[in-house]
This record gives structure tokens, sequence and C-alpha cells, in this order.
């Protein structure tokens, strides 16, 4: 901590903000669709349980930020002298380590046996917390045109999981790193074995301070794929995507995949809340003024199961009243029917009495 005052009065005036001052937006250098995942000046991360493939899914993050092209659903543009990237390590042996490496490269379409020149992967296995910091400070401080730094994991950088001493200071160096030095830090963390909460104290400063969180987990009828959704996210959430491991040992997507929001369930409307029913209807509704009976019934299907509840062609009209387009027409509660076309009412009606 700083005793001389006079140094503390220039960084207290360096630390003002005018509502004349310019700024530009940060440079986006990560992205899944159009949501923007990661800026420089500004950290992320991947969580999830043990064994979810979270390294085969930042391996191919990497890959893109690389190659600057589309890999799985990320797509990476680094500015020119931003190009560098450094891969930290902090839980494999060498052995192990090289095998990512090598994932990453190959993914990239470059050459297995040519290190490649803007790609260093540095393995901290071998040593303690305060250690690998201090390598991984040194690093970034000592490397140009450094635009994306990966920590895989950021636990093995506190003694103490838990403590919200050694929690609050790594995630301080973290927004020290990305700031001073207009970087990117992406890295990983477990996530609790019973829930799917960041693991302790160090998770919750994580989740409050990043950029964005991605969360990885393994589909649960077809353990051989894995989903990557938005857990926490500044921008737009990207809708979730699913990839598997190839004969090759390498991520590829699986691009027919429908992700499950959640279990097949046989409720009757009254037990799905009103706002649920609202935006079901919205997204079944967008950009159409207007649909016939066979096409709401559909977009319906998609737009419940977008939620988590799914139904079939048959069930939902028949248990759901208020899409018979008699009854929409007798009351004019959610929809209009009017020309054998059925219609959105403003704000949907009033779902009471339905």
């Amino acid at each position: 901590m700083m005793d001389n005052s006079k140094d503390i009065k220039a960084l207290w005036h360096s630390s003002r903000l005018l509502i004349t001052d310019k700024f530009e937006y940060p440079p986006v250098v990560i992205r899944i669709d159009e949501s923007v995942v990661g800026t420089l000046g500004n950290f992320s991360a991947t969580v999830g349980k043990a064994k979810s493939r979270k390294t085969f899914s930042v391996t191919a993050m990497t890959a893109a930020a690389l190659v600057c092209r589309l890999m799985l659903n990320y797509n990476a543009e680094m500015p020119d002298d931003k190009r560098k990237i450094i891969y930290f390590d902090t839980e494999q042996s060498p052995y192990h380590s090289q095998k990512v490496l090598s994932r990453i490269i190959e993914l990239s379409g470059m050459n297995k046996e040519i290190q490649p020149e803007n790609l260093e992967f540095v393995c901290l296995r071998r040593f303690n917390p305060s250690t690998r910091i201090q390598i991984i400070e040194e690093a970034i401080k000592s490397t140009s045109s450094l635009g994306l730094v990966i920590i895989d994991g950021i636990r093995d950088l506190v003694f103490d999981i838990n403590s919200p001493n050694e929690s609050t200071e790594i995630i301080s160096k973290l927004m020290i790193w990305t700031e001073v030095y207009q970087l990117h830090i992406h890295t990983v963390l477990h996530v609790n074995k019973t829930d799917d909460n960041a693991r302790g104290h160090l998770g919750t400063e994580l989740l409050n301070k990043a950029e964005s969180i991605l969360q990885v987990v393994r589909d649960e009828k077809d353990p051989n794929i894995s989903i990557v959704k938005p857990m926490s996210i500044r921008d737009v959430e990207f809708e979730p995507f699913a990839f598997r491991i190839d004969n090759d040992g390498l991520p590829e997507s699986v691009d027919d995949y429908h992700i499950k929001t959640g279990q097949v369930k046989g409720f009757d409307y009254h037990e799905i809340s009103e706002q649920i029913h609202r935006e079901a209807l919205s997204l079944a509704f967008k950009d159409q003024k207007s649909l016939s009976y066979g096409e709401l019934i559909s977009k319906l299907i998609e737009s419940y199961a977008h939620f988590g509840y799914e139904f079939g062609t048959v069930s939902l009209p028949k248990n759901w009243t208020f899409y018979n387009p008699k009854i929409i027409n007798k009351k004019r509660l959610i929809l209009g029917y009017e020309n054998e076309q059925i219609y959105r009412q403003p704000n949907f009606g009033n779902f009471k009495g339905v």
C-alpha cells in the first residue's frame, strides 16, 4: 500500500472521469454468434463440472483467436498489434499439456511440427500459487503484442478458494492486468458437484466481476455431447450450442442437435406462469403479424420448448383450450381470429379467466 500522499493524490486525479471525456467501445476479440464474449481490457471465464470438457471448449476458443476465424461457435478477431496469445495450464503435467497445445495447433490448421509464432504455452503445475501469479505477471509484462491470456485454471492461483482476501486479490490482479496491458484474459474454474455455482468465494468474485461467464455441461441423455451456454453475460445472450469429440480427439460442432432446456413436462397450462406464456407467444409471433392455426401450433411447440416445456402437436391444442380458434374468437382474450388467420392482440390481452 502506498504511504506517499502525493502519489495517492496523483492517482486520485488521474482516476477522475469527466462528462467531456471521449471513450471508444473496447475492441471485441471474441464473439459467439452476435454476442460479445470478450473485449480488450476485460476478462471472462468458462465454468463447468469435472469432465464436462471445459478445456476442449477453451482450446477451440484459443484456436479461433490464433487464426482469427470461426471455431465451433467462437468467432475471434484479434487486432494486428494484439495477435500474441499465452496459454497457462496450472494443473496438468507437461505430457498432457502438450496434448492441449497439439489440439490447438491442429484445430487452427497449422503444422503440428512447428511451434506457432504467436502462441506460447506455459505449464505451471510444479509451482505454488504465489509463484504461479508471479510468473503470469512477468510474462504479461514482458510480452509485446499480447492480446489474449488463457489461465486454465484460476483455482490454482490461490491457496484457499474460500478466502475472501485471496479471492479479491487475484480478481483484482485480473482487472489490473487487463486494463493496464489492454488484453483479454479468459480463465477456467470448476463448479460445485452438487449445483452449478462456481466454486468458493473465488467463484463468487469471478461471477461478479467478469465480462461474461460461459458454462459447459454434459448432455443428460447423451454424455458424448457437451453444451456451451451463457451463465452470465453483459451483452445479449447467445443461443447454447453443442459439440462432441471426433475420432481425432478434436471438438466438433453438432449442428443439428436440439438442445434441451429442461425435461419433457406434461403440464397443464395453468401450471406455467403468465410471464412464460407471454414470452412464448412473443417468440412464436416474432416477425409475424398473423399465422394460420397449423403455423401457430408448430411455432408454439418450438417456443415453449425454448423455455423447457415440450408438447406434441396433439396434446397442446387438445389440453390448452385458449389456443382453440373458436374460443379465441369468442373471448377475444389472448389472440384474435379472423379469416382463418390468428393474430396477436395488444399485449396478448388478459390471461385471467381463460
